[in-house]
């Protein structure tokens, strides 16, 4: 026992019991992932999929969201709609229980859905404690129902019949809590991507959106869902083959893929169980990846494309140009994931399905299509050839760094002293000057500082090789030490911060630009893995008084919020760039860990990253006009979330 002063205030009256939808509201960042944006549309994620899993069991048709004037958002399908009985053992309205009660619900063992998607489970009732006014209306046994909650999940109008109707299905309105979320704003282009991936993944499902603050309005419906999805994917590279479809059933598991390949060197596979992206793989990925080899290795063997004495293709030299997109639907039995998030799929069933589905079923494909099939497995070919060029190329640069002792290549890297590589931090600075401010400002012990010199070189453009002979690219490979391409591995990375640092103007915003195509399309999984971000630099110093009397200020709206509280005469300092900026000042606003603003870097929906990076990086200008028109707004404000690094 202790001899330490007892703490006299831990007592019994000390234990707290959380009941009904008060945990939610006491830790929401445990049920939606956070309280700003991304945890804000979360809400619109977790309504909709109870109505995608209504077409997945094969009763709704139809989807409709519409983002009302108030503020609130309503969600209607044609399904069965939600049971209006009193709930067994109880005196409460189903509706009730399902919308008020966590783990309430028809996907727990029961046989109202095969599968689902419902990315937590508890999707209605966490919704319904986050929003001061929860409505839902429920067409079903000839009857219109209605039943309100407020302030939480509170019970205000119990279930009542309204009136009567033919139809069937569910509608529900919710207004986000002003006192839990950052920002009640919902982004119009946020949710029209997510409902669009949806309708590609569910063909013939109509799904609408309405924005009735601003009368724009979408319409998805696909008939073939997952093909489109491919060519959606796939942008503007010429394909080698029209998509490929790959359906079978195997274990009690559903797998639908739709595959091609192109000219382009970058491929692309999405992964979804259960209409949920898994953004980490999983088994579906891996049999599929481990079907495809096996097919094109027994092609290319049986047609001596691949010759006796070569070796067999392997997973690097397949991925070249292949977009895939690969879905199963898992009972709930069987379905399994690693982690909280659901972000990889764990079903060691799905494994063997998708991969003896996709050998079978490709194998066929490839002998029925002799010219394409060999035109792929030579792709494949040449792939590797490219990449041992690659790997030649960086075995010279690494020569040549040796030759010179460190003198070229990475002496312009100024390292961190600490051997904790998951704590170190590597900036890339914009030029020299900016650069070496860094390097005086620095904490020496964890931050290592590489200038750039100018424009980095457009990856979109640009094949391996060729960037390979690019300094700047081979500097920033060869400090961040994991390799490229293929044969990048983030487990090796020399650092668990990549932090671009750029000026705040129109030159910085390119090359932030183009550093993140260079990641994006030979780093991927430093994104993934969120290791990238990007420094804000103030853009405002204000001295009032004493010259000791100062703040730094980063928007305009910050600006104009402080000038009104201001009295007396005050100097304001536009700052145009980071070399403007002397050490001290630079480690205190942009590279302090308990000052600073950074934006971490992550794909959030593949889809429109791909689309994006394609467009805005390619080649076709006038594509590029379209979308800069469409989706480009000029703010930060509905597109990044800023992020205290510790």
């Amino acid at each position: 026992m202790s001899d330490t002063k007892k703490d006299l205030n831990y007592t019994e009256d000390s234990i707290q019991i959380l009941e009904g939808l008060e945990a939610v509201r006491k830790r929401p960042g445990m049920y939606i992932g956070s309280t700003d944006v991304r945890g804000l549309h979360h809400l619109v994620w977790e309504i909709v999929d109870n109505s995608i899993d209504e077409a997945l069991a094969g009763y709704c048709t139809e989807i409709n969201v519409v983002l009302e004037k108030d503020g609130s958002v309503t969600v209607k399908d044609n399904g069965r709609g939600v049971p209006i009985g009193m709930y067994k053992g109880t005196s409460q309205s189903t509706p009730e229980i399902i919308f008020s009660v966590l783990h309430a619900g028809g996907k727990f063992g029961g046989d109202g859905y095969k599968t689902s998607g419902g990315l937590h489970g508890v999707g209605s009732s966490v919704v319904n404690a986050l929003s001061s006014k929860f409505k839902v209306v429920i067409y079903r046994d000839g009857l219109i129902s209605q039943i309100k909650f407020a302030k939480g999940g509170q019970l205000t109008a119990p279930l009542k019949e309204t009136g009567t109707s033919k139809l069937t299905g569910t509608v529900v309105n919710f207004t986000p809590d002003e006192t839990i979320f950052s920002t009640t704003k919902f982004s119009f282009s946020t949710i029209s991507e997510r409902l669009k991936e949806s309708a590609l993944l569910n063909s013939g499902l109509k799904i609408t959106l309405k924005d009735e603050r601003s009368d724009k309005y979408v319409e998805y419906r696909f008939e073939n869902g997952l093909i489109e999805f491919v060519n959606e994917l796939r942008g503007s590279a010429k394909q080698l083959c029209n998509p490929i479809m790959i359906k079978g059933n195997e274990n009690e598991i559903d797998v639908e893929i739709a595959m091609t390949y192109t000219d382009d060197f970058a491929d692309n596979i999405m992964g979804f169980a259960n209409n949920v992206k898994t953004s980490d793989g999983g088994t579906h990925i891996t049999g599929y990846r481990t079907g495809l080899l096996k097919a094109l290795n027994e092609y290319g063997r049986a047609q001596a494309i691949i010759k006796e004495k070569d070796k067999k293709l392997d997973q690097a030299d397949i991925k070249e140009g292949l977009i895939a997109v690969v879905t199963v639907k898992i009972p709930e039995n069987l379905i399994q994931y690693e982690g909280q998030t659901k972000g990889k799929l764990g079903t060691s069933e799905a494994r063997s399905a998708c991969e003896k589905i996709t050998e079978e079923i490709f194998g066929f494909w490839l002998q029925e299509n002799k010219t394409i099939a060999v035109n792929i497995i030579e792709k494949a070919l040449l792939a590797r050839r490219a990449r041992d060029e690659a790997r030649k190329a960086r075995q010279a640069v690494r020569d040549q760094k040796n030759k010179t002792r460190g003198k070229t290549m990475l002496g312009k890297l100024t390292p961190a002293q600490g051997k904790d590589k998951t704590q170190n931090e590597l900036f890339l600075v914009e030029g020299d000057s900016a650069g070496g401010s860094a390097k005086s400002g620095r904490d020496r012990k964890f931050q290592a500082i590489l200038p750039l010199r100018g424009k980095v070189i457009n990856a979109e453009k640009t094949k391996l090789i060729d960037l390979l002979k690019n300094e700047e690219i081979t500097t920033i490979i060869n400090a961040i030490g994991a390799g490229i391409g293929s044969d990048f591995d983030v487990d090796d990375i020399n650092y668990g911060k990549i932090i671009i640092m750029t000026d705040a103007d129109t030159d910085g915003a390119h090359i932030q630009t183009l550093l993140l195509t260079f990641f994006y399309r030979y780093m991927k999984d430093l994104i993934s893995n969120k290791n990238v971000y990007i420094a804000m630099p103030p853009l405002f110093k204000v001295t009032q008084g004493s010259k000791k009397d100062f703040i730094y200020l980063w928007t305009e709206d910050e600006l104009a919020n402080h000038m009104k509280k201001v009295k007396g005469k005050v100097e304001i300092q536009r700052y145009k760039g980071l070399g403007e900026m002397n050490a001290d000042q630079l480690w205190e606003t942009t590279m302090d860990p308990e000052q600073r603003k950074l934006i971490q870097v992550r794909i959030e929906d593949a889809l429109s990253a791909e689309t994006a990076f394609r467009t805005l990086m390619g080649d076709n200008a006038e594509k590029r006009k379209e979308w800069i028109e469409e989706n480009v707004k000029f703010t930060l404000e509905d597109n990044i979330e800023y992020i205290e690094a510790k």
